[in-house]
């Protein structure tokens, strides 16, 4: 599962990436100081996972996990290939969700691409040009089925028409959520990797004095009504200048100095965690002598998908899986424990996996 990090440039975005990935890319006050997408795989947050490794023996512990793609800083007509956008634009098509870093700060030490911050506006240059990238999309797409029904011959194709009908709503401008769709038709989007369809986390970056003030804040209140009228997205309030400073600290000094500003957990952790929820994951996990290992899971799925997460041998012959959830097995703090007291269900093909879960498969290929 990945996310891609999108935005104007100098919004941040590059040092969220370091922040989150602990890595030294560059983050210079320049448009396109990065020209490849940078990577970086990010370990979510589960206090769940912290408790059972105290309460199990096993050699090591390994979280969940998300993927992060960092590509440059997108401008006004980068779908018409300014700044090299449609470069950028293409290489976030194949990702889950979009994380939109927003920069609500003034600083006259860091440059603003359009001369002026304002958010609003900023966020509708984005929006726009994915909507354009996806327009000419899909004007390819019914060039190629038109000539396809002219070879055949025959009523219009459905598919077809659908293409036209998605045409019309990118050249009006239409903001169309993907749950707007039945299956067989976001089915199709997701084949085409439409930008304007993904589902979109945006990171509000701040300064101190807007994130003392909150929504007493008129930009910020603006931008964030703006966020919660859009279907299927999320937003997260962060100061990447702030996390900046709290990276050198020690963990009771970080904690003391979020006390202070009122929070009880750094804006990293929120992001990450929210970037989880936005996919729709869920978390299970499993252990034994050499390792305790969280897992990722689209809500809904089964046991037998679950099994195949680790290894498709799993999955493939599943014949049934012993599980209890955590909030359970805190009672026991032990796998054994639990079997003895009669705490552990046997489940089979279609018992669906909850967060939370701890899960034993049986295999037999």
């Amino acid at each position: 599962m990945e996310l891609g990090i999108v935005g104007l440039p100098n919004v941040g975005k590059s040092s969220l990436f370091n922040l989150l990935t602990a890595n030294s890319v560059p983050a210079e006050n320049y448009p396109f100081c990065t020209v490849k997408p940078n990577v970086g795989v990010v370990s979510v947050p589960d206090h769940r996972l912290d408790k059972i490794a105290g309460w199990v023996a096993s050699s090591k512990t390994t979280p969940a996990s998300v993927r992060f793609v960092d590509v440059a800083g997108l401008v006004k007509d980068a779908s018409k290939g300014e700044g090299l956008g449609n470069q950028f634009l293409s290489q976030i098509r194949g990702v889950s969700a979009v994380c939109h870093v927003v920069r609500l700060f003034e600083d006259r030490n860091v440059s603003h691409v359009e001369g002026t911050v304002d958010p609003l506006r900023d966020i509708q240059i984005i929006e726009t040009e994915f909507m354009l990238s996806d327009l000419e999309l899909v004007e390819r797409e019914i060039k190629r089925l038109e000539k396809q029904m002219r070879v055949k011959g025959g009523p219009l194709d459905p598919q077809l028409k659908f293409m036209k009908e998605l045409e019309q709503q990118l050249s009006r401008g239409e903001r169309l959520s993907f749950s707007d769709f039945p299956p067989e038709r976001q089915k199709t989007i997701q084949r085409l990797s439409l930008l304007s369809f993904k589902p979109v986390l945006y990171l509000l970056n701040v300064d101190e004095g807007i994130l003392a003030e909150g929504e007493k804040n008129p930009v910020y209140r603006e931008v964030k009504n703006y966020i919660e009228n859009q279907t299927a997205h999320r937003h997260v309030t962060i100061c990447v200048g702030l996390e900046s400073e709290m990276q050198g600290m020690e963990e009771e000094e970080k904690l003391l100095f979020l006390d202070d500003l009122g929070f009880s957990e750094t804006g990293l952790r929120r992001l990450i965690r929210s970037a989880y929820e936005l996919l729709d994951l869920i978390s299970f996990f499993t252990y034994n002598s050499n390792e305790l290992r969280a897992w990722s899971l689209s809500k809904g799925k089964k046991a037998p998908e679950a099994a195949g997460k680790i290894h498709s041998d799993f999955q493939r012959g599943f014949i049934s899986a012993d599980t209890i959830n955590y909030h359970r097995f805190k009672k026991f703090k032990s796998w054994e424990k639990a079997r003895e007291a009669g705490g552990l269900r046997t489940v089979g093909k279609d018992y669906q996996v909850i967060d939370g879960d701890i899960l034993l498969f049986r295999y037999n290929l």
